[in-house]
């Protein structure tokens, strides 16, 4: 009966020993334990994407615009995301695949609908390096905390 119940309990500890480190692989929790990079902010309808000068209640949200996080001498599109319509975006990144170091140097975010699509006087893009602001922590997880450091417009 001994034998019977230490092998059973070796069988339960190999499963285990396979199955969760290929779950953890599969599903990322790993990640999700030790963290996530969030780069979120608002678009404003402006040549800077900015507040405009009479403050946020006189300056337009860019509603439904898309913004593409850009990274490397060529510009890799690392992500995407699209404002609500408030203005609002975030882009969730994993910290195994990204360091903080690298995405403040050498990243930025690029603003892909025409600024006509807000107001038919602007043309061009917006552009912003990334600014580091902080980290949340929310339980297990550590949030790292970065917005946009300030759109320039591009012709």
């Amino acid at each position: 009966m001994a034998s019977k119940t230490i092998l059973l309990v070796c069988l339960l500890v190999a499963t285990v020993a396979i199955v969760v480190p290929m779950a953890e692989a599969h599903l990322g929790l790993i990640s999700g334990l030790l963290g996530l990079i969030r780069i979120q902010g608002t678009l404003f309808c402006s040549p800077t994407g900015n507040v405009g000068t009479g403050g946020a209640t006189a300056t337009l949200v860019f509603a439904n615009a898309t913004l593409q996080l850009l990274c490397g001498t060529v510009g890799n599109v690392i992500s995407t995301a699209t404002t609500s319509s408030q203005g609002i975006f975030s882009i969730l990144l994993d910290p195994l695949q990204f360091l903080l170091s690298s995405l403040l140097a050498d990243c930025k975010l690029m603003v892909r609908t025409p600024l006509s699509a807000c107001n038919s006087s602007l043309t061009g893009l917006l552009a912003s390096p990334l600014q580091f602001i902080g980290i949340t922590i929310s339980g297990l997880l550590n949030i790292v905390n970065i917005i946009p450091g300030g759109f320039n417009l591009i012709n």
